[in-house]
């Protein structure tokens, strides 16, 4: 078992989210960016691309951490000593049968992994709950039409939650889908239709990606609120 870098604390495989995903495995990290040191990669037999090489601490800490959750997740899911790679498209390379899923926030990474055979598509996005001010500012940019009228009805104090949930559900849902139907999409071809206080949402493509995946289309979704952190989980099973 390689050794962790000291920037990265001891993988915690908790389930975070409401509900259980059968057959899948989920590890993450808390990761200091001040505390990784020349040789960690080297060290951690994880390679770094040269697109990682020329950036800042922040960023190869938080691309070690996701790659350790990732290496970890499919070890112990199938038992593969894998570190997914950076494909043209930006997206991890993952094994042909393996469905999986990076995310990182501030000091915070996680992995998901699991079968293609029982999961076609895992998306997974973690995001800083964004302030009230910052979420009124952007949320025209990320909700929809539709989405902002319903936002509109909700007290105000729960626009920032929200804005944070609608952005990360969607980036979720691209995550999980852009795999399968190998299109590109955006923010304004996907609503989110509903979500409870429990941690579940249900979303609605507003685009034609594939027969398969057309207009009004909709998927189900989980997610949790931890502290400043929104964690959210798209899975579309076989």
């Amino acid at each position: 078992m390689t050794p962790l870098p000291a920037c990265c604390t001891p993988l915690d495989a908790h389930w975070p989210l409401p509900d259980p995903l059968p057959g899948t495995v989920l590890l993450s990290t808390r990761f200091d960016p001040a505390l990784l040191i020349a040789g960690d990669f080297q060290r951690s037999a994880v390679p770094p691309p040269a697109s990682i090489q020329r950036s800042v601490a922040k960023r190869q800490a938080e691309f070690l951490a996701g790659r350790l959750c990732a290496r970890a997740a499919l070890q112990q899911l199938d038992n593969l000593d894998c570190v997914p790679a950076i494909g043209e498209d930006r997206a991890p390379v993952w094994p042909p049968h393996i469905s999986g899923s990076i995310t990182h926030s501030s000091g915070h990474a996680a992995a998901i992994v699991g079968h293609k055979a029982q999961w076609r598509g895992l998306g997974m996005d973690l995001e800083n709950v964004l302030s009230l001010e910052r979420a009124e500012r952007l949320a025209g940019e990320i909700l929809t039409a539709d989405e902002l009228q319903r936002m509109a009805r909700l007290p105000r104090e729960q626009h920032a939650r929200l804005v944070t949930l609608t952005f990360s559900a969607k980036e979720s849902l691209f995550k999980a889908l852009y795999p399968i139907v190998q299109k590109r999409f955006y923010f304004e071809h996907a609503e989110v239709v509903e979500w409870s206080e429990h941690g579940q949402m249900r979303l609605r493509l507003l685009t034609e990606l594939s027969g398969e995946w057309c207009h009004g289309t909709e998927l189900v979704g989980q997610f949790a609120v931890d502290g400043e952190q929104l964690l959210s989980l798209v899975a579309i099973s076989v």
